[in-house]
């Protein structure tokens, strides 16, 4: 008996040690935080798109169709297999700048990462600028082939998207400008800017901004250009922003200094100037690279101070145009600026959608909770409003560059240009922002990349002229020869000329449109009146007139494309319904535009103002 309750004693004994033992081991794996979060998957980028294949499929021939939808799968699937992978390293492994070597010797080297070299050679061999320019290729075709290849990569790649936008700036300014097959140094440049050989291609740079410039391009250029003979000039001056200064060539502005050392001020001084960066044995032309910018976000990109002296370019078009021949290339770089907005809010969409499907909180994932789910669904209807609007531009643009633009086409385009940059990049950061939210926590450490979207995505309010100025661009565009104003109506009145009569939601959405462009249209016909009366202001409520362009033409965009039985489905006329009848479409009141309206701001922004230059107010 003795023996027995030893043996039972020593069993319980043990058995109670090894319990202990498992909640041990159990509570210090719960210490090591035993469980881990899963990851957000980045899908074919092309395949998991909600709209982009049903865009392409109305805006392309079916012949074409099949060829870029198979060339957009492919580069999708290289997109997540490699690409993604690049772009992040280009975050993590930022430029330098060298200054001097061991000896002493200035030589302002450069240092950037392989993957942002591997990046570069990649577009060449995507095609990302060529495609924009292939003469087999209509050019209506091969513009929205480039827009859609673009606005697939242009999340993952590490910013080396904003030299792909200046070389394609590049190129058009050098072939609108007729100078191809006639000018040395433009007939080379535009060769290797949009070859698809990674050994022998080209990027270009765009050096516009000077100390006392930003958007003022023209009243603040203090570079100037001296004659060595005939088109060659040696260039002085200060470049404050100059980004992917990795660059073969650039585009620059300057002023002609005369044979008695005069310049002309102002715009109509200005001459455009194509210049080397390095010669052929890799010496800087004239540069100093004075020192790289310090930036809140694109900091893969290399960006910096340049100090120009005695550089040796090429004066290109004719002197004192310089103005007029950057026109193009704003509207390329302009264009390429909205995809950026809208890459970056269709890559923080996905994400946080694939997440909500892994993440459980309160004992079920996201994606059941309805709250969560109707955030995603805003964020949503907001971003395809945006996208048809950029495929709008893009067809816009092909019809032009194909000369098959009515007149109304070539309006249009003019219009939607400054609009589609202002309001994508004033939608892309807090929609950005929305999306970082919803991975809580998560979405505020810098080790998931998910920060550098939202730190990336600020700079596109802002590159290619702010809001503001942009704004001012558009009342400009109002202020042309042509009635842009009717042109417009025109083409909100056809895209909406098609709409569904059994659909309840569709006719309500077009009955807002309608109404929306009926006031807008009485408001600035009576404030135009006003104005020359000395009354009103317009230039007041500049963002008000070009947010309100946006918003009808989008909601007019998505009216058309849910209208079409071959392509769209049931979410389409929801999303064309919320976003035309569930929020305003303008927003403008009369008394905006009242002169006395600007006296009242001055008095609420400068109130107890106690700054030294009070008297220049």
């Amino acid at each position: 008996m003795h023996r027995i309750k030893h043996v039972v004693r020593m069993a319980s004994s043990s058995s109670t040690n090894a319990t202990i033992a498992s909640r041990h081991t159990q509570y210090s794996h719960a210490k090591t935080g035993g469980f881990s979060q899963e990851a957000p998957t980045l899908h074919n980028p092309y395949r998991d798109d909600p709209i982009l294949d049903r865009v392409l499929r109305r805006l392309l021939p079916e012949s074409q169709y099949v060829k870029v939808s198979a060339d957009l799968t492919k580069f999708g699937d290289r997109i997540t297999s490699e690409i993604e992978h690049l772009g992040r390293q280009a975050e993590l492994e930022q430029p330098r700048l060298e200054h001097q070597d061991a000896w002493g010797k200035r030589i302002d080297k450069l240092v950037v990462c392989n993957e942002w070299q591997k990046l570069k050679h990649i577009c060449a061999e995507e095609g990302v600028i060529s495609i924009g320019y292939e003469n087999d290729v209509d050019p209506f075709v091969r513009r929205i082939h480039q827009v859609a290849k673009l606005f697939l990569f242009s999340p993952s790649a590490g910013l080396v998207s904003c030299p792909m936008a200046m070389t394609d700036g590049a190129v058009k300014t050098l072939t609108s400008l007729n100078l191809y097959g006639k000018h040395k140094l433009a007939t080379e440049a535009v060769d290797r800017l949009r070859s698809r050989d990674p050994t022998s291609a080209w990027t270009s740079g765009q050096w516009m901004t000077e100390k006392k410039g930003g958007s003022d391009v023209a009243g603040g250029c203090d570079t100037y250009a001296v004659q060595i003979e005939n088109d060659t000039y040696r260039l002085n001056g200060y470049k404050w922003f100059s980004s992917a200064i990795d660059a073969d060539v650039a585009l620059t502005l300057a002023r002609i200094v005369d044979s008695d050392g005069n310049a002309v001020e102002g715009s109509r001084g200005l001459s455009l100037f194509l210049l080397r960066i390095r010669d052929d044995n890799g010496n800087l032309n004239g540069i100093q690279m004075v020192r790289l910018k310090n930036k809140l976000g694109t900091k893969q990109l290399p960006t910096a101070e340049l100090l120009l002296d005695g550089a040796i370019a090429e004066r290109i078009g004719e002197p004192g145009r310089g103005v007029a021949g950057i026109s193009n290339m704003l509207n390329i770089t302009r264009i390429h600026n909205a995809v950026a907005s809208l890459g970056y809010m269709r890559r923080i969409i996905s994400l946080a959608r694939d997440y909500s499907t892994k993440r459980v909180v309160f004992g079920q994932t996201q994606s059941k909770w309805p709250l969560h789910t109707t955030t995603l669904a805003k964020m949503e209807v907001e971003t395809r409003g945006s996208m048809l609007l950029l495929f709008e531009s893009a067809r816009l643009l092909g019809l032009s560059e194909a000369g098959k633009s009515s007149d109304v086409d070539a309006m249009m385009l003019r219009l939607i240009t400054p609009v589609l940059k202002l309001y994508a990049g004033k939608q892309a950061v807090p929609l950005v922002s929305e999306g970082i939210e919803c991975f809580g926590g998560q979405g505020y450490m810098e080790d998931t990349g998910l920060p550098t979207i939202l730190r990336d995505a600020q700079v596109t309010p802002i590159w290619e002229g702010t809001t503001n100025v942009l704004s001012l661009d558009v009342l400009r565009v109002f202020s042309g020869k042509e009635n842009i104003l009717l042109a417009f109506g025109k083409r909100v009145s056809q895209l909406l000329s098609n709409t569904k009569s059994e659909e309840p939601k569709l006719q309500k959405s077009k009955e807002s449109i309608e109404s929306a462009l009926k006031e807008l249209q009485k408001l600035l016909v009576k404030a135009s009146d006003s104005a020359v009366q000395g009354e009103t202001r317009i230039d007041t409520v500049a963002r008000h007139i070009s947010f309100a362009i946006a918003r009808i033409y989008s909601g007019a965009l998505l009216i058309d494309h849910a209208s079409d039985s071959t392509v769209a489905n049931q979410s389409d006329i929801e999303v064309a319904y919320r976003y035309c009848c569930e929020q305003p479409l303008i927003d403008l009141r009369w008394e905006w535009f009242a002169n006395e309206r600007v006296k009242s701001d001055r008095a609420i922004v400068f109130d107890n103002y106690l700054g030294l230059q009070k008297s220049k107010i």
